[in-house]
């Protein structure tokens, strides 16, 4: 996002705030994942703090920044996170600093959080843009969770109910898309972003120099 040469503009655009969120086997980490692939360093997933414990091959500072609950609490204290919540007996959390960063250099950033976070980043930071990815269908859904072969019919139960409440906010959000064709809603999910960057006021700072040799040149 910083000035492009052709244009002449050496000051850097600030970046986007994207939240994603999406019920528990809508495919919401898989899309993230593969936008990342292909976008490269204009776009970056925010790292999250968390207090559990990492699971076999997580990497701290690369999965999530892992803490204890006593430092968790005293940044919360200190008010260090654009938003934060207890899910189960652990906590997890944005780092306000490092988002704000990466969005001052220039950088397009991605929070993977649920309903309630997205409510605690939007008052934050207003500006951020929401984009909610559902499932084709209940049935799909369903498939889907059970297709990881991790859980008994009891938690699949406990999950469908999770996400049937995380669905009835999709109304909250900017962008609505459907996961049914993965590669599809891979190009819509990418489309989004394309999109916000050639927003008048951005494409205006970045091409700065373009546009008045244009103008000089047509006057």
């Amino acid at each position: 996002m910083s000035g492009d040469a052709s244009g002449g503009g050496q000051e850097t655009c600030r970046g986007t705030l994207y939240i994603i969120s999406a019920p528990s086997g809508a495919g919401k980490t898989s899309l993230v994942s593969a936008l990342l692939e292909k976008t490269g360093k204009r776009l970056a997933l925010s790292i999250s703090h968390t207090t559990r414990r990492p699971r076999p091959g997580e990497v701290d500072g690369r999965d999530y920044h892992f803490v204890d609950d006593t430092a968790f609490r005293e940044m919360i204290d200190a008010g260090m996170f654009l938003e934060h919540a207890r899910v189960f007996d652990n906590f997890y959390g944005t780092s306000r600093l490092s988002v704000e960063q990466q969005l001052s250099a220039g950088q397009d950033v991605i929070l993977e959080i649920d309903w309630q976070g997205a409510r605690q980043v939007r008052r934050a930071l207003p500006g951020a843009v929401g984009i909610f990815i559902l499932p084709p269908s209940r049935e799909a859904l369903e498939a889907r969770l059970r297709g990881r072969g991790q859980d008994d019919d009891v938690v699949i139960a406990r999950r469908m109910r999770d996400a049937v409440s995380e669905m009835a906010h999709y109304g909250e959000y900017d962008y609505l898309i459907i996961n049914d064709d993965f590669g599809q809603a891979l190009e819509e999910l990418g489309t989004i972003m394309r999109c916000r960057r050639l927003r008048l006021p951005l494409q205006e700072q970045r091409l700065a120099g373009l546009l008045a040799a244009l103008l000089e040149a047509a006057g």
